[in-house]
């Protein structure tokens, strides 16, 4: 049984004051907090079997290469790759979009062809096809929104052609809170032989995503927003394409053999992963999705619907003071609540919530092109994760409400 207070009581930040308020952490989609078995293994590794790993014959090296693989084939059950060595290493989920964009890209894209993405993109799921674009002679379209945030798809057969190589598109809207039909997607991409790239990085961490079900292609997220350390993240390959891509990093462990005028690749994904890997963020981020399996992501993804559902509830009784973005229905949505207040600035209204202990991002959130589609140059976002509370809600609702009458008077 899914007992939010529970949850709470295993990260330690959640209990910290902020200008003498107790602290209500409502910015996950930029990162998540960490549970103490995630700093746990983190100083395990360190003061237990700090050494690098894979060549070693020592003690250390071994109980450190055998808990950083270990922790990658927790990582690839989590999304039901087949096996780990469909999964590379990456520091995020930007590194991991740009790795396609240099090892598969420059190889595949051709001039004429085109690459398929969305106006509602991260920036670092647009600024690497604009390149790929650049460079290659090839063009860039985009699937549009509907007026309620969503994808309109209707069109969808028209835009994918003969000539579209790559669809590139986010599984949940880091602004918008929009999950998009990425299934449906992918068999249509899949009927003109098109790739289709995942950005997971705001689905991964909320709900079960099986790539195996989504028969999609490439499928990129992070740890630091699953409750696990920040600059490392995964990317899936659908094992085909995998096979056939060439790495864009070379050096250390991704070496077979060196003459010193050629050199021969490592087995899969190693080859992926050159230099000294980032072992300590790895084998905690196992430790992370541990964490996540034994709650279960199915109570999470239940868990952020109703409180999704009932913050939706409450900014309606803020009417017109506030404009809110996305679909309404919170089964349709993540766990995101972006929103503008006319004649209030977004850095404005976020330092005032700072100074009441509730954490909010404010900006453009890395989708500028997302923000001119909307008409504003930025907005507050409130993003929750497994360890909300309707309560903070409240606190948020009523935070803003002592906002608004502060700069009415002022």
């Amino acid at each position: 049984m899914f007992n939010v207070n529970r949850v709470r009581s295993d990260f330690p930040v959640l209990s910290r004051m902020v200008h003498g308020k107790a602290l209500v952490y409502l910015d996950n989609a930029a990162t998540s907090q960490k549970p103490r078995s995630v700093i746990r293994a983190l100083s395990e590794y360190y003061e237990g079997y700090n050494a690098n790993i894979h060549r070693a014959v020592h003690t250390l090296g071994q109980e450190a290469t055998e808990k950083y693989e270990n922790a990658r084939c927790r990582i690839g059950r989590l999304i039901n790759a087949k096996t780990p060595e469909h999964l590379i290493l990456t520091r995020g989920t930007t590194e991991s979009i740009n790795l396609v964009s240099h090892s598969w890209a420059k190889q595949h894209i051709k001039p004429g062809d085109e690459i398929l993405t969305t106006q509602m993109e991260h920036h670092s799921n647009l600024v690497p096809w604009q390149r790929v674009c650049e460079e290659q002679g090839a063009v860039l379209k985009f699937i549009p929104l509907a007026s309620d945030g969503t994808l309109d798809i209707s069109g969808l057969n028209a835009l994918l052609t003969e000539r579209t190589k790559l669809v590139a598109l986010t599984h949940a809207s880091n602004v918008l809170g929009t999950i998009n039909p990425i299934k449906e997607i992918v068999a249509e991409a899949h009927q003109v032989n098109a790739l289709v790239l995942v950005d997971g990085a705001q689905s991964v961490p909320h709900m079960p995503v099986d790539v195996t079900e989504l028969d999609c292609d490439f499928l990129a997220f992070s740890a630091h927003k699953m409750l696990g350390p920040t600059g490392i993240g995964a990317l899936y390959v659908r094992p085909d394409v995998l096979e056939k891509m060439e790495p864009f990093q070379r050096g250390g462990d991704m070496v077979r053999e060196v003459w010193l005028e050629s050199a021969t690749w490592n087995d899969l994904p190693y080859r992926f992963e050159a230099g000294t890997p980032n072992i300590a963020d790895v084998i905690a981020w196992g430790a992370a999705v541990d964490y996540l399996q034994e709650i279960g992501l199915d109570n999470v993804r239940e868990h952020e619907v109703e409180i999704t559902k009932y913050a939706l509830e409450r900014f309606t009784e803020l009417g017109e003071d506030v404009d809110v973005f996305g679909p309404r229905n919170s089964t349709e949505r993540g766990g995101v609540i972006s929103f503008s207040v006319p004649g209030l600035h977004a850095h404005d209204l976020g330092t005032f919530l700072d100074l009441r202990g509730i954490a909010v991002r404010v900006g453009h959130h890395c989708a500028m092109p997302l923000m001119r589609h909307l008409g504003v140059p930025a907005t507050t976002r409130a993003s929750f994760y497994l360890y909300n509370t309707e309560a903070e809600v409240d606190i948020l609702l009523d935070g803003l409400h002592e906002a608004f009458r502060y700069f009415r008077r002022a």
